[in-house]
C-alpha cells in the first residue's frame, strides 16, 4: 500500500464529507427555524455512521450542535 497516496484519498474524502456535511446542516437549520419547528436556543443531537465497505468499519459519531 502506497501510505502517502492512501493519505491523501482519506483526506480527500474527509474534506468531501465535511464540505457536504456542513452546507447540508446549515440549509437544514436555517428551514427549520424559519418554519418554527426547531427551539434556535436549544442544541441539536448529531449522529454520523461511517462505514468502509470491505473492512468491516461501521462507526457512529454522535455530538450536539450549539445554535446559539
Amino acid at each position: 500500500m502506497n501510505e502517502d497516496a492512501f493519505n491523501m484519498s482519506v483526506r480527500k474524502f474527509l474534506k468531501k464529507v465535511g464540505v457536504t456535511s456542513q452546507r447540508e446542516i446549515e440549509q437544514a437549520v436555517r428551514a427549520a427555524i424559519e418554519a418554527g419547528t426547531i427551539d434556535a436556543s436549544k442544541p441539536l443531537a448529531a449522529q454520523v455512521r461511517l462505514t468502509v465497505a470491505g473492512v468491516g468499519l461501521d462507526v457512529e459519531i454522535d455530538g450536539a450542535l450549539e445554535l446559539e
